[in-house]
């Protein structure tokens, strides 16, 4: 799926979970030299281009929630097929489900109906990862096997229940966001007292795609909810790439 909605994903996990009480080899080289201003100038541009470029995105993902508090312990799991249409079509196949009926009805039903809302135009463009609606600032640089590694600390502009702030990892090369370490930039319900989440992204061909999500809620009458979500099995179709002939 396209760089601004995973990123925009991270806050809509934490509005569910309260119901329960890419890249090219023309980049340039990996720099310690840039200023936060460059970095993000890059991250639009390749963010912008990878999202004209996918075509097409399928993915088998599985979803694990452990709830431990008040009134009782649950837990439960869901496999999901989703797949992504250019430019805004999600589909969602549920394979299996397991577990708490709650949870399933609850949380899981409304993570994957938030998920295609948010493909509306209007929410897609007030949730981008840029400056019209983040502030960035340049904390480190740190080497990686892949060539290095920005990190960034980021904070919205205007604070919704669909925005984030915290720290971000900006791959130096492909200008690509690889893991997220944040909190919504409101909280989404009064029962909970504090919301984690970190991402993983890895890349699948041109692109980086989401690997593992895991987000966690701190339920302010003591418990705990940890949700996360496992992607793999990417199908991935390039509109760069050459059609073959038959």
């Amino acid at each position: 799926m396209p760089r601004a909605r995973t990123v925009r994903n991270v806050v809509l996990l934490f509005a569910a979970l309260a119901t329960i009480t890419r890249a090219d080899s023309n980049a340039p080289s990996p720099s310690t030299s840039l200023s936060a201003d460059q970095i993000v100038d890059n991250l639009v541009r390749k963010n912008s281009e990878r999202a004209q470029a996918l075509l097409h995105s399928q993915a088998t993902r599985v979803y694990r929630l452990v709830y431990k508090g008040f009134p009782s312990d649950r837990e439960a799991e869901m496999t999901v097929i989703a797949t992504y249409d250019r430019p805004a079509s999600k589909q969602f196949k549920v394979i299996s489900q397991s577990g708490s009926r709650i949870i399933q009805d609850r949380v899981f039903k409304r993570l994957l109906e938030s998920e295609k809302e948010a493909t509306q135009p209007s929410m897609n463009a007030s949730t981008q990862l840029n400056r019209d609606n983040y502030t960035f600032q340049l904390l480190s640089y740190e080497p990686s096997n892949t060539g290095g590694q920005y990190i960034l600390q980021v904070n919205p502009k205007a604070k919704t229940k669909y925005v984030y702030h915290g720290k971000i990892w900006v791959d130096a090369t492909d200008f690509a966001v690889t893991h997220i370490e944040a909190e919504p930039a409101i909280n989404p319900s009064f029962w909970t007292k504090k919301n984690e989440v970190r991402h993983d992204y890895k890349k699948v061909q041109s692109f980086w795609l989401p690997v593992r999500n895991e987000s966690i809620s701190y339920i302010r009458l003591g418990g705990q909810a940890t949700l996360t979500i496992e992607y793999k099995d990417y199908q991935v179709t390039d509109a760069r790439q050459p059609v073959s002939k038959k």
